[in-house]
């Protein structure tokens, strides 16, 4: 083990995987259990900065670290869930294929911006198969009388998976890698549906995210404060890039 593992190591918390469970064709959940879980001041949306390339020494610095959202968290148990969806084929990818109970894992909280918030009457989630368990979290918390629009999209039906309490209160769509004209034409017809203050969460594919941030901002002229974006990854990029 290098000196770079080593104060990685020392850096990041240490948790045992206690549960790995496929929810999908592409798609598994990790459960982590670590002492410290239930003093955490925790917000729905918060993620973890997992390490998954510790110890292998052709990965380079910026590959041994990914980020994945925290789908749910209990206290009682000192336990939390995360999805990964392997169809990327990179690293985190080639991790969970290969991760099993009772391994050590390295972590560290991650707060955020992209958060629960409940100051608007309805919502728009729009997201790729990266944001499905975030924005259920953020779904999960937010008050009944909130109405919850949705648009939730893959390659292929068979990626999608149900949420914690075993329901797809989403709507979701077979689209095909970056499809925004074709998200453009669903949104003329679901957000005039919205009513009173509205708020979007766009996740997922960062060209996704940048063309509907500008979509919403020039051709609808919604506020910044009524717009959350959070680009999960980015095709020319990989790891901490």
């Amino acid at each position: 083990m290098g000196l770079m593992e080593t104060i990685i190591k020392k850096v990041l918390e240490k948790g045992i995987i206690i549960e790995k469970t496929k929810l999908s064709g592409s798609v598994y959940k990790i459960r982590i259990q670590n002492d410290g879980i239930a003093d955490y001041d925790f917000v729905p949306g918060h993620f973890l900065r997992l390490g998954v390339g510790i110890d292998q020494d052709e990965i380079s610095l910026k590959d041994k670290v990914r980020s994945y959202s925290v789908w749910d968290i209990d206290k009682e148990k000192n336990t939390l869930d995360i999805a990964i969806a392997k169809h990327s084929q990179g690293i985190g990818a080639k991790w969970v294929e290969t991760c099993k109970p009772n391994d050590t894992v390295y972590f560290k909280w991650k707060k955020g911006k992209f958060l629960v918030d409940d100051s608007a009457d309805s919502y728009l989630m729009i997201g790729d198969l990266s944001a499905l368990s975030h924005l259920y979290i953020i779904n999960r918390n937010l008050p009944d009388n909130k109405q919850v629009k949705s648009l939730i999209y893959s390659q292929q039906s068979k990626d999608f998976f149900t949420d914690v309490d075993g329901l797809k209160p989403f709507d979701f769509h077979v689209m095909s890698e970056n499809p925004f004209t074709e998200i453009i034409l669903k949104l003329n017809s679901i957000i005039p549906e919205m009513k009173g203050d509205s708020m979007v969460y766009i996740a997922g594919d960062s060209r996704v995210c940048i063309a509907l941030t500008n979509y919403f901002r020039k051709e609808l002229n919604w506020s910044a404060k009524q717009i959350k974006t959070k680009p999960f990854w980015n095709p020319d990029k990989k790891g901490l890039e």
